[in-house]
């Protein structure tokens, strides 16, 4: 009970769209209050923190994760409590997941199965995306349900992945009608699955068998042409598309001038493609070079991250995952003779918000409004968690963080809180760093100490028909 009633003095209260100092009083997991000088009564039983020369920012929403994803013979190591226990830790108070039905597959067995691991072990709130990995007229069913039952309002579809995720072209036209149809956000892997699997065929067959093949069969224009593949598809329907972890210069490009022509489309750059790059795939070090194995690749083009920080600052990119897919030392080295068997996947959960800070507002590319845009506003609006979610307001879930601007933290795999033996952003020093969290209003990690336990998270439902999307949508339907 304790922790029923909390006060954050003196810190700048900081929105996309504006900073003001005040105090922010939260009791029952809401935001009551957020004013100068504010003295609930009565002062027994009351948490104070001070945040005097700090920002106060709604928490972090990761928009893509994979935790204890069974992928490519073996299993992602952060489960949903190391995962989210990390999330915390780096200022994230939300994450969205994704339920992947293998081909055949019901989607509803799925979305149930994720919730069950998740359920017991989240420390923070979480919400379900859910994958179309094949089309029937059960899946359009179960896609209803879904939506009307379970509080889904995204779908993802996989345009690589070939032979077991992928979908053609057909498929991606039913499933973007029925998103449409249920008031449901698109989503797409966008890359050119059937490019790939030649691309592989004829590294393997030159005898190229290392990390870099990886790289070198789908370059940056396999995942450009299927970006724009998927928009165009999704633009015939008037459906909108948020296209998930864009990776390269030539993809955001095509989804910049989509969206300069007006086209309802959202990219979602991760921390690994704004925080490091495709350099490290030809490391002399196999296991170095293969901890940054992920689908679509990082590039090796150098300026790539700072290109993709420049769009998100400026709205040509819209939010901010991660990915977090983490496979240890030893799981990747299942490809150790062949790439294609390297399992995909690198960690972000727990840097995001730190990456995001130096790279974006430290380096002096976007303002600290456009920051919580990036790492929070958006994503709430984009998938109808605003304004529960993304806002610190009176009436908002008091998911609150204490940033510190000044101070700097090393990132490294010693001190992470994420269950791998390796971090793709290892030495990078980041100035700006979480020093509380809130969720729920409860504090759940203050100055290098959790109090919080597993299953305190909470299972978040998403209506559908987000209106940020789909007032436009629904008017040009009229029209």
């Amino acid at each position: 009970l304790a922790q029923q009633r909390l006060l954050i003095k003196g810190g700048k209260v900081v929105n996309d769209d504006c900073s003001v100092v005040a105090d922010v009083y939260v009791e029952d997991g809401v935001v009551q209050q957020v004013g100068p000088n504010l003295n609930p009564e009565p002062p027994a039983g009351l948490v104070v923190l001070d945040a005097t020369n700090k920002l106060v920012i709604p928490g972090g929403i990761d928009t893509h994760t994979h935790m204890q994803f069974p992928f490519m013979g073996s299993r992602s190591k952060d489960d949903f409590y190391t995962g989210t226990k990390a999330a915390i830790a780096g200022g994230t108070t939300m994450i969205i997941d994704f339920a992947i039905p293998q081909k055949g597959c019901s989607l509803i067995e799925a979305f149930d199965r994720w919730k069950s691991w998740a359920d017991p072990k989240v420390c923070c709130d979480y919400a379900l995306h859910v994958a179309v990995t094949w089309w029937s007229n059960k899946v359009k069913e179960e896609m209803k349900s879904l939506v009307q039952n379970k509080g889904v309002n995204s779908f993802k579809m996989f345009m690589a992945y070939k032979d077991l995720y992928m979908v053609n072209d057909e498929e991606l036209y039913a499933a973007f009608s029925c998103c449409k149809e249920l008031g449901a956000v698109a989503q797409v892997h966008a890359e050119n699955g059937e490019l790939i699997a030649q691309g592989a065929k004829k590294m393997l067959a030159m005898g190229i068998t290392g990390p870099e093949g990886h790289e070198l069969c789908r370059p940056e224009d396999v995942e450009a042409e299927a970006t724009q593949r998927a928009i165009t598809i999704a633009n015939a329907v008037n459906c909108p598309l948020f296209v998930v972890h864009v990776m390269s210069k030539s993809a955001a490009r095509v989804i910049s001038n989509a969206r300069r022509e007006g086209k309802v489309v959202y990219g979602e750059p991760i921390a690994a493609s704004l925080g490091t790059d495709g350099t490290n795939y030809w490391n002399k070090d196999w296991a170095h070079a293969a901890a940054y194995v992920m689908g679509p690749p990082l590039r090796p083009d150098p300026s790539t991250p700072g290109f993709l920080m420049n769009l998100l600052a400026n709205d040509d990119l819209s939010v901010t995952g991660t990915d977090n897919c983490t496979f240890d030392i030893c799981q990747k080295a299942l490809g150790k003779d062949d790439f294609t068997k390297i399992p995909n996947g690198v960690n972000g959960v727990e840097d995001r918000m730190s990456v995001i800070w130096e790279k974006g507002v430290y380096s002096g590319k976007m303002d600290e409004n456009r920051f919580v845009a990036v790492t929070s506003t958006n994503a709430a609006k984009i998938f109808n968690l605003y304004p529960k979610k993304g806002r610190i307001a009176v009436g908002a879930d008091a998911d609150i963080v204490i940033w510190d601007p000044k101070a700097t933290r090393t990132i490294s795999a010693k001190t992470h809180h994420q269950a791998n033996n390796f971090n793709i952003f290892e030495g990078m020093i980041c100035h700006g760093v979480p020093v509380a969290t809130v969720s729920r209003g409860k504090v759940v990690y203050e100055g290098g100490a959790f109090n919080v336990t597993a299953g305190e998270g909470k299972y978040v439902s998403r209506p559908p028909f987000p209106p940020y999307v789909y007032k436009r949508v629904r008017q040009r339907e009229q029209v």
